[in-house]
């Protein structure tokens, strides 16, 4: 895969410490997470599903 963008976004300083750890934790990168997500969002998208891909409660719980 040729990475040539890049993504800034902000996000709760709780969240990005949770996010990093369960990464680290799971012995897999941030940016590799991101990008598997990313994927699965825009694959889903074309095929006109609306997943549940956020938990509102935990949402709100966090920010």
């Amino acid at each position: 895969m040729n990475k040539s963008a890049a993504l800034r976004i902000r996000v709760a300083p709780i969240l990005h410490r949770e996010f990093l750890d369960v990464c680290r934790d799971q012995d897999v990168s941030a940016s590799h997470v991101l990008r598997k997500f990313m994927s699965s969002y825009v694959d889903r998208h074309r095929l006109g599903q609306q997943p549940e891909l956020f938990d509102y409660d935990e949402k709100q719980k966090r920010d």
